[in-house]
């Protein structure tokens, strides 16, 4: 949620500000704004609603911005107070020489408000502004000074970049919980969210920590905890590249990130198994074979989308590996007193690698003392950093907030990750060599059902116009259910939920009307037969039905006109598929319905707040 960009150096800072929001927008926000330094002033845009009417109105001051090489921009989704431009960042302070902008949330903003006194005249509902208020307090002419002893009474989280009118050539940046990256270019300096907006500059970056402050002039850099002792940074060097962020002819960042999972979910794979020994080996797991065979429980930590990836590893764990697999949804687990010890190995799933809720989760389970290993798709992120291993998912960037193809292989982590621990334990040979063979299949199955989009469009534009909807599945096509239900609301905002198959006669039968259609995934595994059964007892009732089926299954063709086919594999490997079609079957409604696909209502690629 929100973004910073920053720059400092010789070119023009606004297109580089203007360009980095853009590149940020997919983080969800609802206002923005930007800060330029001249020589004697500091001038402010800003504006609500999407970058493009921000850059609209930096042209009509685009006389006041020229000639600017030191500025600050951000991107907000509303916390504290409505979405007003008064709420919108940057924020100021000392009549407006000093300017902040801030992602995350001072919870205890309250409380520094009386400690700041009565003569403050806030111009804003923000907690932000209060901050700012807090650094202009403490300044007197070192502004990085005046950042730490600010930072001394705030309690929360941040990401902030502040600016002051005196120190017009300097940048002072500081992280706690919301996440900050520095660029390295010519005698230049970027500054940023994620390195995202910096790709076009510089791949060479460096990835602040919790409690690390960073003040940056045109002719230095350097980086000091909230003790004020300067520490040795590592830079390194960014495998992303600019083209990799755009949409390569795509209609959308969405369609394309759901085209790129054949080839994705290959990186994913690759070079982590061994066909003729049927097993996985990821070195990242960082664990000895005596400290494997010890693990007596697996609790997988996620929020979302990552939570539906990890009920999907669950029942790979389970059947693989034979271990009890619990799903933990981050936010709640540190307040639930969780049972984790030595013997438990904790995975923390986040695409970003940010997300608060399961970075505060993943430090209460390393205070109670189990292995806690991260699965991420960011490098560098603060996931990746404070775990004492894991792996990247290697996604490559995905913009579009609605999660696709870093949810598929975070199950295929997994997936090798219950494969590993399953072979050191009781699975035999010949069933690791039969699942990889299989594996190595998906993404040609993935591409079967893309070359057949047409007519999952077709269906799409059938039912575009309900306003409610069940999503049906059995077994691991359950949590496939879960994921398509959010997928549907996230990106058309129609009311959907997902049930397992026998459920429904247990209370939302009662729904079940001719405006009230079932999405219902009936492949053909062990529990065909039952899910059948589920299908013919919601068509008992009226209600429409639209099947995801296994290719060659004329049965099905006796229930429903309304079918979306889908390849044959093994059962544990069905989410790869299916979960393909529902998203593309989501992402046509919403086309339908003539909505913001990469950008929906009220929501944020990476949730840095609780």
């Amino acid at each position: 949620m929100c973004g910073i960009v920053g720059y400092i150096g010789s070119k023009n800072v606004v297109p580089i500000l203007v360009q980095g929001l853009r590149r940020l927008e997919y983080r969800g926000y609802d206002s923005a704004g930007i800060a330029v330094a001249k020589k004697d002033q500091i001038v402010r845009v800003r504006t609500v609603g999407k970058v493009d009417n921000l850059a609209n109105k930096v042209k009509l001051n685009s006389e006041e911005l020229k000639d600017t090489h030191v500025g600050i921009a951000h991107t907000r989704w509303a916390t504290h107070g409505s979405v007003t431009e008064a709420n919108t960042h940057p924020h100021q302070a000392l009549n407006g020489k000093l300017i902040l902008v801030h992602n995350g949330i001072v919870e205890n903003y309250r409380e520094l408000k009386e400690f700041l006194g009565p003569d403050i005249q806030y111009a804003s509902e923000t907690d932000s502004e209060v901050l700012a208020h807090l650094i202009g307090k403490f300044y007197t002419g070192n502004l990085k000074q005046a950042v730490m002893q600010a930072l001394q009474k705030v309690r929360g989280t941040y990401g902030i970049v502040v600016m002051h009118q005196d120190n017009a050539e300097e940048l002072v940046a500081a992280r706690m919980g919301s996440p900050l990256v520095v660029g390295f270019g010519d005698s230049e300096y970027y500054l940023a969210s994620d390195a995202t907006p910096m790709l076009s500059y510089t791949k060479k970056v460096m990835y602040l920590n919790d409690g690390e402050v960073v003040d940056i002039k045109k002719d230095s850099l350097e980086v000091f905890n909230l003790k004020d002792e300067q520490l040795e940074k590592n830079v390194e060097e960014v495998s992303w590249d600019d083209e990799q962020a755009e949409k390569q002819g795509f209609d959308h960042f969405m369609l394309k990130e759901i085209h790129d999972q054949p080839n994705v979910f290959q990186d994913a794979i690759r070079g982590r198994f061994n066909l003729n020994e049927g097993n996985a080996h990821l070195g990242g797991l960082n664990m000895t074979p005596t400290e494997m065979s010890s693990i007596n429980h697996v609790v997988l930590l996620a929020c979302g989308t990552a939570s539906y990836a990890a009920q999907v590893g669950k029942g790979m764990f389970e059947r693989l590996a034979g271990i009890p697999t619990s799903v933990e949804i981050a936010s709640e687990f540190r307040y639930k007193d969780p049972i984790v010890d030595s013997k438990t190995l904790v995975f923390a799933i986040s695409q970003s690698g940010e997300t608060a809720d399961t970075l505060a989760a993943l430090r209460e389970a390393k205070r109670k003392g189990a292995f806690v290993r991260g699965i991420v798709n960011v490098v560098g992120s603060t996931i990746a950093r404070e775990t004492d291993g894991g792996t990247y998912i290697h996604a490559g960037p995905e913009l579009s907030v609605a999660s696709t193809k870093a949810y598929t292989n975070m199950m295929a982590v997994l997936f090798l990750y219950a494969l590993q621990f399953g072979r050191s334990r009781n699975l035999p040979l010949s069933a690791g060599q039969s699942l990889l063979h299989e594996l190595r299949r998906i993404p040609e199955k993935m591409n079967y059902i893309l070359n057949n989009k047409d007519i999952i469009k077709t269906l799409a534009e059938k039912f575009k116009n309900y306003q409610n909807c069940y999503f049906l599945g059995r077994g691991l096509n359950y949590p496939v259910a879960l994921e398509g239900s959010l997928k549907l609301k996230e990106i058309t905002y129609i009311h959907s939920e997902a049930y397992p198959g026998g459920e429904m006669k247990h209370g939302p039968i009662a729904l079940l009307s001719p405006d009230f259609p079932v999405i219902a995934i009936m492949t053909q595994n062990q529990l065909y037969d039952k899910m059948r059964s589920n299908v013919e007892e919601i068509i008992a009732r009226g209600a429409p039905i639209f099947l995801v089926a296994t290719v060659g299954d004329d049965k099905a063709r006796q229930l429903s006109e309304d079918i979306i086919f889908v390849p044959k594999t093994k059962r544990l490997l069905e989410p790869f598929i299916n979960t393909v079609a529902l998203q593309l079957f989501s992402y046509y409604v919403a086309i339908g319905l003539d909505r913001d696909v990469d950008r929906p209502r009220n929501l944020a690629k990476s949730v840095t707040v609780e």
